[in-house]
C-alpha cells in the first residue's frame, strides 16, 4: 500500500513545478530566451570560461544539445567561444557584453521574484523550508523513468 505521505510529496511537488511553469512549452522563457539559455547563462557566468563538456556536465544535459543551445547563444550574441589559452584543441564559452547584462537582469528579477516568495513564507517556518529544499536537492536524481 502506498503511504499518503509518499502520495501528498508527489502532489506538492507536481503543483509546484507547475506554480513555476516548467510544464508549458510556451512559457519556458526567461527574459526573451529558453530556460536552457538562461540555465547555460548564468553557469558561465559563474564559472566566467567553461568548456562545451563542462557546461553539460554541470547542467545534466547531452553534450549535442548543449551544443545546439551554444550556437543561439552565440547567434543572439550573447555568448562567444574563444581558445582555450591551455589547449587550442578545446573551446571556451564566455559571455559577450551583451550576454552579461542579460545575466545581471536575469539576477535581479529572480532575486526580487524570490525574495517576494522567501517574505511570504512564515519566518519560524524559513530554516526548516530550506533545509527540507536541500534535503531534496540532495537526495532526488532525474526521471523515475
Amino acid at each position: 500500500m502506498i503511504n499518503s505521505d509518499v502520495i501528498q510529496l508527489r502532489e506538492l511537488l507536481r503543483q509546484l513545478i507547475r506554480k513555476l511553469g516548467l510544464l508549458d512549452k510556451t512559457q519556458l522563457s526567461c527574459c526573451g530566451i529558453t530556460y536552457s539559455q538562461c540555465h547555460a547563462l548564468v553557469e558561465i557566468g559563474s564559472k566566467q570560461s567553461l568548456s562545451i563538456n563542462e557546461l553539460a556536465e554541470l547542467l545534466g544535459l547531452d553534450k549535442s544539445t548543449l551544443s545546439r543551445t551554444v550556437n543561439t547563444m552565440v547567434e543572439q550574441g550573447l555568448v562567444a567561444r574563444e581558445p582555450d589559452p591551455d589547449d587550442r584543441r578545446y573551446v571556451k564559452i564566455k559571455l559577450t557584453p551583451a550576454g552579461s547584462s542579460l545575466l545581471s537582469d536575469i539576477e535581479d528579477r529572480m532575486t526580487d521574484y524570490y525574495l517576494n516568495i522567501y517574505q511570504a513564507i512564515p519566518q519560524q517556518k524559513r530554516k526548516q523550508v530550506l533545509e527540507s529544499l536541500e534535503l531534496l536537492v540532495k537526495i532526488t536524481k532525474g526521471c523515475c523513468c
